[in-house]
């Protein structure tokens, strides 16, 4: 594999290096890929971050959350409170577009068609057993292709939610490649089936979503009229074409995962529901949208360390919270947010697909154990989305990576504070 393109820039005082480089699809045979797809190489896309132009500083990783999104663009000055900002007093940062997202071959609907998936057929299986090489385990032999390409005897990674699910990916297969590893909201349970998880996350959702009535009383009423006009107009027709039935409505719960989402949610209900403010805004608030079809068509299969997850947040949805629209969703995907949006309905039969694969096992138990990267571990206490419980199980796999257990932040704590977050982090890693 070689570099295909490589340019320099400088901006607002930071240094970049934009990096591209071909890789295979398929990084483990066997066929996983199959028919034209399983020789065809895609594109990788890297961004490289300093302070200098010839920067001596070694390298993080940034390992993006999702799955389904690409690596965030710098814009903030270094100056300011950011996790970026204290990355970069330490190291060069390495923001990486995962395959399939921003430069990475991305992956869409344009037009009521598939984009970037041509060179797999136009059969759903064909599409759908393409998908299946676009998981963490096969993110992380992109980045090892990257990094041998940059001619880097090792680096660091920091993963931020399923960025740190792809971290741990990586320290079990490649650990030999790493210095340092640390976690933000984004240590997985290994070995657990999805649906129990999906099991324990409702619980927790059940919890903050009567912790946000009480915050707001009368915003379980907006609620349940938002889902009486729903259930009557069949969805609350939006901008686009898309529309937002029950359990899409049930999905604004995502809100709640994040410091600032209260008053968010809070403030979206306090809009007239007639109104094109609301509409525009409940569009743009739903969690599974067209402008990252990845998040929902391959989303469960993050949690499936060896199983197959057939939609297991809605199998694992309990009986109260199907009979009460108004208890409220997080990350739980369902086949309706393809269905009933225009720009992911082509995704639809793909999705359905690949929900019926049985993914192999994602980490090996016994390499986390025998690995010596040290690393530090932010545990949210109220993470809606990661559990803590199982993060704190995996956390003990990793005998050189401490855990933070914090409730001072939700899932978005590298976003809320992350010069905080990180800073903290490193500390722990090199006591």
């Amino acid at each position: 594999m070689t570099a295909v393109n490589q340019s320099n820039w400088t901006r607002g005082g930071l240094h970049f290096r934009d990096v591209t480089v071909d890789v295979p699809l398929d990084h483990f045979g066997g066929g996983a890929a199959g028919g034209a797809a399983a020789s065809a190489s895609i594109e990788v896309f890297a961004r490289i971050t300093a302070t200098e132009a010839e920067s001596t500083k070694p390298y993080l990783v940034f390992l993006q959350g999702g799955p389904g999104a690409e690596a965030p663009r710098p814009t903030t000055p270094v100056g300011q409170s950011t996790w970026l900002a204290r990355a970069l007093e330490d190291f060069q940062v390495v923001m990486l577009d995962q395959r399939g997202t921003g430069k990475s071959s991305p992956i869409s609907s344009v037009d009521g068609s598939i984009t970037g998936l041509d060179w797999a057929g136009e059969a759903p299986a064909d599409m759908a057993a393409a998908l299946r090489c676009f998981r963490a385990d096969s993110i992380v032999e992109d980045a090892e292709i990257l990094r041998q390409i940059l001619g880097i005897d090792t680096w660091s990674l920091l993963g931020q939610s399923f960025g740190g699910f792809t971290a741990l990916r990586y320290v079990s297969a490649h650990s030999e490649s790493l210095d340092e590893v640390y976690f933000t909201g984004g240590l997985p349970a290994v070995g657990t089936d999805p649906a129990t998880v999906y099991s324990t996350t409702w619980q927790t959702m059940k919890r903050k979503s009567e912790q946000f009535y009480r915050a707001f009383p009368g915003d379980r009423d907006k609620l349940a009229r938002l889902v009486d006009i729903a259930e009557v107009e069949g969805g609350i027709t939006l901008p686009g074409g898309a529309r937002a039935t029950t359990e899409r409505i049930r999905l604004l719960g995502h809100y709640l995962g994040a410091s600032d989402g209260p008053e968010k949610l809070h403030y979206l209900l306090d809009l007239d529901p007639a109104s094109a403010a609301f509409r525009h805004d409940l569009a743009a608030a739903l969690p599974f949208s067209g402008r990252n079809p990845l998040y929902a068509v391959i989303h469960e299969s993050c949690w499936a360390d060896g199983a197959v997850t057939d939609w297991a947040a809605r199998r694992a949805m309990p009986a109260d919270v199907a009979a009460d629209p108004t208890l409220l969703a997080g990350e739980h995907a369902g086949p309706e947010s393809l269905t009933e949006d225009p720009e992911l309905a082509p995704f639809a039969e793909v999705a359905q697909l690949v929900a019926q694969h049985e993914w192999p096992r994602l980490y090996d138990a016994d390499a986390l154990r025998a690995s010596t990267v040290r690393g530090g571990a932010a545990v949210y206490f109220e993470d809606a989305y990661v559990p803590p419980e199982y993060s704190l199980a995996t956390a003990e796999l990793l005998d050189g990576v401490k855990p933070w257990v914090t409730n001072e932040y939700e899932h978005n704590g590298l976003r809320a504070d992350g010069y905080r977050v990180l800073d903290r982090l490193i500390a722990l890693a090199r006591e």
